[in-house]
């Protein structure tokens, strides 16, 4: 795979990364103003206040499970690992790795986990 390759998935996924950070910042905001107005509020109020932070808590959990992906995916760049199926040692293909800059499998190792899964 070709440094050219590398670093432009590189930043791609310096890019991600930015992105769920900013996103935390601003879930991080909003649950502040959220409990900040639940001091206030009536029962329906606080109810919907409680859903909101419920699906902030969620958003959050599902970005962290991607942040700790592409950490993993910038780690592996760093010792030079990055690009190569985890399972059969392939070279990834470029395509799969623009579609899915942290992917950790080739084509054909997913979907034989896949099928495993079923």
């Amino acid at each position: 795979m070709n440094k050219e390759f590398i670093d432009k998935m590189e930043e791609k996924l310096l890019t991600e990364k930015k992105e769920i950070l900013d996103s935390f910042a601003s879930h991080n905001a909003a649950s502040q103003k959220i409990l900040g107005e639940t001091a206030s509020g009536d029962s329906v109020d606080e109810a919907s206040d409680a859903v909101d932070l419920n699906l902030l808590d969620s958003m959050d959990a599902n970005d962290m499970k991607r942040l700790e992906i592409i950490n993993a995916a910038l780690a592996r760049i760093n010792m030079g690992k990055y690009g190569y199926c985890m399972k059969c040692g392939k070279e990834i293909p470029e395509a799969r790795l623009e579609a899915i800059p942290y992917a950790v499998l080739c084509v054909n190792c997913k979907t034989a986990d896949e099928r495993r899964s079923r």
